[in-house]
């Protein structure tokens, strides 16, 4: 096994992250990984006595040099970013959003320095990144920055299906506006190596159409003909890849097993069939970095913060990706 580390990223010290990395950290395909949290101590000791887990200690270190792995025992770094006379579970506050944003670069940093080999990260929430003054649209985009990538896309995995997309975090008239052959090609050729590393053979992909009935022949749009259509059928020498098929039809054929992947045009189309079957159980990838970094695919749930209500499905099932996908 490589023992070099995998990084859980504490999320925003006020939400769920905390709360579904210590969950998680129960199951034996977690604790016996060599996993690391990147976080704050005291936030993590507070979840772990208001959730009552007993299973295994934390302890405390400094240096991600200092870790020893022990199914018994959860490593935490400890950033010591938050004062925790003014913590309040639950709220969104400029502290949390800082160390949350602190967590995140400072796993780029060390995986980039050889010191650990991915990083899972648990949700951050972005308005309180925005009081910090870090203006990303989420994690992936702070990935990209750091690690000075710019032919990558998210991906959202789960065994049922996955969803690959074109855009992500613009605007529905961005999304069109700016659509192109190149980046569909960037996109269809991104799935196929992500999913072959995946399942262990060569991806089916599928392509959604941009509109109604992938357009019917120009009834509904040309985007089809002129932009979509020309990129597949540059990929098909390649890749295992079919479309335009039409969005309302593309993921349900997805679930019957036709095709590994869907490459969507934009977030929404993507996101909302995923979220529909494989809300508890999918994990965020962003593909096409130099780094490996799997995510929950949720947000922080300030509401439920600290409650013991978050489901940690999605937190295993992004470290044993994390871990799959660098070994």
């Amino acid at each position: 096994m490589n023992q070099l580390p995998i990084i859980l990223t504490m999320g925003d010290p006020a939400g769920i992250g905390p709360e579904v990395i210590l969950q998680s950290f129960k199951k034996t395909e977690v604790n016996t990984l060599p996993v690391v949290v990147f976080g704050d101590f005291e936030v993590m000791e507070l979840f772990k006595t208001q959730l009552n887990i007993s299973e295994y200690a934390l302890k405390q270190v400094f240096n991600i040099n200092d870790v020893v792995f022990n199914e018994k025992v959860l490593n935490v770094v400890d950033f010591n970013n938050i004062d925790m006379s003014t913590y309040k579970m639950g709220e969104v506050s400029q502290m949390c959003g800082q160390a949350a944003f602190e967590y995140v670069v400072e796993s780029i940093k060390a995986v980039q320095a050889g010191l650990a080999r991915a990083v899972t990260t648990a949700p951050l929430n972005k308005e309180a990144m925005h009081l910090a003054g870090h203006y990303y649209p989420g994690h992936t985009e702070i990935f990209a920055e750091y690690s000075g990538s710019s032919d990558y896309a998210m991906m959202l995995y789960d065994e049922k299906l996955s969803v690959i997309h074109v855009s992500t975090h613009i605007s529905l008239s961005q999304a069109i506006s700016t659509l192109s052959q190149k980046r569909i090609e960037q996109v269809i050729e991104l799935a196929g190596e992500n999913i072959a590393k995946i399942k262990g053979r060569k991806a089916k992909i599928a392509v959604a159409g941009l509109n109604p009935h992938a357009s019917e022949n120009g009834l509904f749009g040309d985007e089809e003909e002129k932009i979509i259509t020309p990129a597949i059928k540059a990929m098909k020498s390649k890749y295992d890849v079919i479309g335009p098929i039409s969005p309302d039809t593309v993921f349900v054929r997805g679930l019957k097993k036709d095709f590994d992947i869907v490459v969507a045009m934009y977030h929404d189309q993507g996101h909302i069939p995923f979220k529909l079957f494989a809300f508890d159980s999918g994990v965020n990838t962003s593909v096409g970095l130099p780094i490996i970094r799997t995510s929950v695919d949720h947000g922080t749930a300030f509401d439920i913060a600290g409650q013991g209500l978050a489901g940690d499905s999605s937190m295993v099932a992004a470290i044993l990706l994390a871990n799959k996908l660098s070994l």
